[in-house]
């Protein structure tokens, strides 16, 4: 299967940590390459819903995440060949430091990614109070794993002419890598950030200026037209096909630009429909995770708890990750729609909810001293802290019996959240999930559920957790055949 796709040229924008500036940066080169008619297939390394939207928007399509953590090395060269198919180039967005992951061997890292689909990498480097270093550094990158392709770096942050010289002629000198481009320190408010990273797109006011201003930033300071050369000439040493036990290939991916009809491989009511929660307060969504419904039959109908009182007819809820604690008071304030969900859940709608999502599902949040109402399904009462409750990737292993997973099933998934919880009140049996790497809800808890309803701090994605698409369908399912609900 893999092998029977074509590869489409890409490169890897990658840093030496978190922070240096790649995200606007494979932002300007994708909004320009898109402004001159080149057709941009974008991705995010790692699990990332922020940076995903922007670059999601500054190409005009959907940008998947690559996580060699949540899904199989097969898995991702896969989705990285289907969803480039129709595209001219590959724009593939690092996260943290070109090496770093989860271990000693770089596992997870942005290195490993750019090696598994043998894509040179075009190296950031923030200058900041540094000039002759920046070449030592490079050097060091570059003789850390010669099998790293560095085709190019990119300056950022420079304090002016006289400090790009100097940087530019060590590395010239030294490392013997050409500067495709060098950029001034910015302004901020482009792109401004928060607790979570950047402020998303839907929430931004000017997103579209800001695009703008990145794509500005990129034709004025990076030399585009040479690294898409660069990166078109690259000859690399072939895609491996590889082998990974954990999943051997990717679920039927769509690559046309119209969706096919799915097939349907249940038993029951042919099709459901999937009400998805999605508005500024619950946007962190994966492509895939939504496509996985769709190719299984299920009409996806969104629906918002900002803009509506009423909820459509639906067979399963997914509520997503977001920002609920910057739009609490709003949330709080749409009683009817609360009083719909917790009454459709008390009837046995199923109801999936992660992070943010969860938080809805609970009966409260306290921000500042005051405390915002909130669905009221679950006995949960949570609060904001100003540091990160937690943050990175997730293992779980299902313990009790629940609605969605098997009892015995490992399921690898991420975190990332500033909320906590204040109060709860729950049994020993009341949470699906006991984390061996995490820290979900509470004590190592997580997959908190009651009736058909159930919340979890954990992100899964739809191609390494392959159950879960199944599971949510069969429940809808089995609600639909249960006949109309009442209110």
């Amino acid at each position: 299967m893999i092998a029977s796709r074509e590869k489409i040229p890409g490169v890897v924008i990658a840093g030496l940590r978190g922070g240096s500036g790649k995200t606007i940066i494979s932002l300007g080169i994708t909004a320009a390459w898109r402004a001159r008619n080149i057709t941009v297939a974008p991705f995010k390394k790692g699990p990332d819903y922020i940076d995903a939207g922007w670059l999601s928007r500054a190409a005009g399509r959907p940008c998947y995440n690559l996580d060699t953590y949540l899904c199989a090395q097969s898995v991702v060269q896969a989705s990285y060949l289907a969803h480039s198919q129709s595209c001219d180039i590959a724009m593939v967005e690092g996260n943290r430091g070109l090496y770093d992951g989860i271990d000693m061997n770089g596992t997870t890292s942005t290195s490993e990614l750019a090696k598994l689909l043998d894509l040179p990498v075009v190296l950031v480097l923030d200058c900041t109070k540094s000039t002759r270093t920046m070449a030592a550094v490079l050097m060091g990158c570059m003789q850390f794993d010669p099998d790293i392709n560095i085709c190019g770096v990119i300056l950022n942050r420079l304090a002016g002419k006289r400090h790009e010289g100097k940087v530019r002629a060590n590395i010239e000198r030294f490392c013997n890598i050409p500067v495709l481009g060098a950029l001034p320190k910015l302004k901020q408010e482009d792109f401004p950030e928060r607790h979570m990273g950047l402020v998303t797109s839907e929430e931004h006011e000017e997103s579209d200026a800001s695009l703008a201003r990145a794509r500005q930033v990129a034709l004025d300071n990076i030399d585009t037209d040479e690294l898409f050369r660069r990166v078109i000439s690259y000859k690399g040493h072939g895609l491996p096909v590889v082998d990974n036990a954990r999943q051997d290939a990717i679920p039927s991916v769509n690559t046309e630009k119209k969706p096919k009809a799915a097939t349907n491989n249940f038993n029951g009511p042919p099709n459901v429909t999937i009400g998805v929660v999605r508005d500024s307060a619950f946007q962190f969504y994966y492509p895939d995770n939504l496509e996985a419904l769709k190719n299984l039959g299920a009409r996806i109908k969104f629906i918002s708890p900002l803009s509506q009182s009423d909820i459509p007819d639906v067979d399963a809820i997914y509520m997503g990750g977001g920002f609920p604690e910057t739009h609490a008071a709003q949330l709080s304030a749409n009683q009817a729609f609360r009083d719909n969900l917790k009454a459709l859940s008390r009837k046995g709608l199923p109801i999936y909810a992660e992070c943010g999502g969860l938080i809805f599902l609970g009966e409260s949040i306290c921000l500042d001293d005051v405390v915002y109402t909130m669905a009221g399904i679950l006995p949960l009462r949570f609060g904001l802290s100003k540091q990160p409750q937690g943050h990175g990737y997730t293992e779980v292993e299902v313990v009790n019996e629940n609605p969605f997973y098997a009892r015995g099933e490992v399921l690898r998934g991420h975190e990332f959240r500033y909320s906590k919880v204040l109060s709860i009140d729950y049994g020993d049996t009341a949470m699906a999930f006991k984390m061996t790497r995490g820290k979900g809800i509470l004590e190592k808890k997580d997959g908190f559920f009651k009736d058909n309803t159930f919340g979890t701090y954990t992100h899964i994605h739809a191609l390494g957790t392959t159950c879960w698409a199944p599971s949510l369908i069969a429940q809808a399912r089995r609600f639909k055949a249960s006949g109309p609900q009442i209110l």
